[in-house]
């Protein structure tokens, strides 16, 4: 596996989804952002930094959303090292995008080596082993020539595809009420497990799951931590939620969570 080796202190998030309709939520995110390039030494976004992304041909007729989102994290990249990881719904982010915002682009797992700390690091959506159609998805769109086939539609015909595969994405998430549901959804602490041990490691860090928090688990007689970043949220929110957001800071303390507010969660 890749390894990167910082000094610290690295600022993680993840799950953002920035476009067109979540104007709210990328002010947030763009507070958040001056604060890393301030404060940060590195900055890793672990995927899922667009709702969507069509290619990076996208770049050379940008809405005004997205140029504006470009302009924020290209001078934050001028302010502190900035990595940008591919996630499930922007996993077409390539090399022109990276070079665009003066970025490096993250594999889809690595070892994250912080002040002598290593941490199995990725988007996790490769970790819900248990939604099996998920899976079969995850594989047939990674596929090169399927991705080829795909970049080769107009900008127009992409935009379309991709709007109406989040819809059906959407609808069937609000339908799907069987008693599993939430096991499918959630990361297989086995999986993860057999990738720690593979690597021997103790802990993984992952977005994806919209389910931040520290837990500690014991499958086979091995225990690792897992810390899942939080999703950003501020636009499409019931009467009774609060806005969402927030990042983890490695450093040679180890690892410490913050809301969108930059509050330390205890």
């Amino acid at each position: 596996m890749n390894r990167l080796s910082f000094d610290g202190p690295v600022w993680l998030a993840s799950d953002i989804h920035l476009g067109a309709n979540n104007p709210k939520t990328a002010q947030s995110f763009f507070g958040f952002l001056d604060r890393a390039g301030a404060q940060a030494g590195a900055l890793l976004l672990l995927g899922d930094i667009f709702d969507v992304w069509i290619g990076d041909d996208w770049l050379t007729k940008p809405p005004t959303w997205l140029s504006e989102c470009v302009d924020r994290l290209r001078h934050t990249s001028q302010r502190c090292p900035l990595w940008i990881g591919r996630g499930n719904r922007d996993f077409l982010m390539g090399a022109s995008l990276a070079h665009a915002l003066g970025s490096e682009l993250l594999d889809d797992q690595f070892i994250l080596s912080v002040a002598g700390h290593q941490y199995f690091t990725s988007h996790g959506d490769e970790f819900c082993t248990n939604d099996r159609a998920y899976q079969r998805f995850r594989r047939a769109v990674r596929n090169r020539w399927l991705q080829k086939a795909f970049l080769s539609l107009s900008l127009s015909t992409r935009a379309g595809i991709a709007n109406k595969a989040r819809q059906q994405s959407m609808k069937s998430q609000q339908q799907d009420a069987d008693r599993d549901a939430d096991r499918r959804l959630d990361v297989c602490e086995h999986t993860m497990a057999k990738a720690l041990q593979a690597q021997d490691l103790q802990t993984i860090i992952h977005g994806h799951t919209h389910r931040p928090g520290n837990y500690h688990h014991h499958v086979d007689n091995q225990t690792f931590d897992r810390w899942v970043l939080p999703d950003w949220e501020s636009d499409h929110l019931g009467t009774d939620q609060a806005e969402r957001g927030g990042w983890l800071v490695i450093d040679q303390n180890g690892i410490a969570s913050f809301d969108r507010l930059g509050q330390k969660i205890k």
